[in-house]
């Protein structure tokens, strides 16, 4: 019976996740408690926005972040507020169609904590590779990140964001 009713409720909140979109349960405005179901949560979101992300849908990204984002990048340094990164998103990297960046996690480096009254930290490394018209992708750099998920008015959005020790790619393993 327990196998059952697990399977059943990761079905349903797949389910819900993908016809409400970020809203991860209609019936309760509590943030998860179970490890494994928020873990679940934050890593099928995180999956989500980075779809985005690799298709430089800017109108889809901008889903996932409050109106008060901070990212904070060791190269680009601070920037703030949802409509101001996505404006740079929109002319920087997502503004030439011939070149793009691609974002792939390290397979394994992605953990998520519970954050108590407040939401979730995702913490991993991810690898990026170039995208340009008529060449292969090749494989750019890598970088830690940490996201501060936060859990409010029953949606699940990135307040803080941080991207870090960015360097060469020497594998994508």
């Amino acid at each position: 019976m327990k196998y059952t009713f697990a399977r059943s409720r990761s079905m349903a909140m797949t389910m819900s996740l993908l016809l409400g979109g970020l809203i991860t349960n209609a019936q309760s405005n509590e943030q998860p408690t179970d490890i494994k179901v928020l873990t679940e949560t934050i890593l099928h979101l995180d999956s989500l926005f980075w779809q985005a992300y690799n298709a430089c849908d800017v109108d889809k990204m901008a889903t996932f972040f409050t109106d008060d984002v901070e990212f904070y990048h060791d190269k680009g340094g601070l920037t703030t507020t949802r409509a101001t990164l996505m404006a740079v998103t929109q002319k920087g990297m997502c503004g030439n169609s011939n070149f793009r960046l691609r974002r792939e996690p390290v397979k394994g480096s992605a953990k998520v904590f519970a954050m108590n009254n407040y939401g979730a930290i995702l913490s991993g490394e991810h690898v990026f590779y170039i995208l340009e018209k008529g060449k292969a992708d090749r494989l750019d750099g890598r970088a830690r990140f940490t996201h501060i998920w936060r859990f409010k008015d029953n949606e699940w959005k990135m307040h803080r964001v941080l991207s870090y020790d960015h360097g060469p790619a020497l594998s994508a393993k």
